[in-house]
């Protein structure tokens, strides 16, 4: 499709924004994607170009925390693998499966997490005592948000920190950096399926890529540098505000049915 030069640039500040946000709390795509279909991109065009956008930022953001020393992604392999392979197995079932519920349940789980981010003790920069082994996220709850994020996406960031700091003990700005790291692995998982599924517009995910790689460099050093004073609200404040897009969507089912 043919895109001008003011759109091209407006997009381009969205995914710099978008980048910034996503390296810190995730979310990116929920300001991405809605940009993309108002730009004119058919629905698929606008996922498979989003994904191709937001894979720039995740790298910048997993490169950033690999540099300053805190994250080792030799460590996570079987993670990442994991990971890939729920999330193309996301992406497979994408036509196959029940969306509308998913935006029915999204947005009630998505205020649960603002919620426990909001008022739980554990979120901090320092680690606490696991209540599951590491191995039940790498070969449970790890492929398991992978796979949500081929299949629908919204708030798998949010639901990666979730697992590690609550349920696995991590500190904040390590689960941070474990984020970026899966959430850009189903990210590449998702974009390789849509090369074979969907017509990508290469000219628009290129420029809000590079605009991504900006933008996440940037977050990745503030939420470093800030840890948890800066993560927690930010999550507490995505998470509202995608649960708050999911159910006040005119195409959620819930308004659908009352019309």
């Amino acid at each position: 499709m043919d895109v001008d030069i003011t759109t091209l640039l407006l997009l381009g500040l969205v995914g710099l924004v978008a980048g910034f946000i996503d390296s810190i709390a995730g979310g990116g795509g929920m300001l991405a994607l809605p940009s993309l279909l108002l730009a004119g991109l058919d629905p698929l065009s606008a996922l498979a170009t989003n994904k191709l956008q937001g894979t720039f930022g995740t790298a910048s953001a997993t490169f950033t925390f690999w540099k300053k020393g805190l994250l080792k992604p030799e460590q996570h392999w079987r993670t990442v693998l994991l990971v890939f392979l729920g999330a193309g197995v996301g992406v497979l079932m994408v036509s196959a499966a029940p969306k509308a519920l998913l935006s029915i349940i999204m947005p009630v789980l998505l205020l649960a997490v603002a919620l426990y981010f909001a008022l739980s003790p554990r979120l901090t920069d320092e680690a606490s005592e696991p209540i599951l082994p590491m191995a039940a996220f790498s070969f449970g709850l790890a492929p398991a948000v992978g796979f949500y994020d081929g299949f629908f996406g919204p708030g798998t960031g949010s639901f990666f920190m979730l697992a590690l700091v609550s349920v696995f003990g991590l500190g904040v700005v390590e689960a941070t950096a474990r984020t970026k790291l899966f959430n850009f692995t189903s990210n590449v998982a998702a974009l390789v399926m849509f090369l074979f599924t969907a017509k990508i517009v290469w000219i628009v995910g290129l420029v809000m890529g590079v605009a991504q790689v900006i933008g996440a460099y940037a977050g990745a050093h503030v939420a470093i540098r800030n840890g948890a004073r800066i993560i927690r609200p930010l999550l507490v404040v995505v998470c509202l505000a995608m649960a708050a897009k999911l159910l006040f969507d005119p195409n959620n089912p819930v308004w659908v049915y009352f019309r």
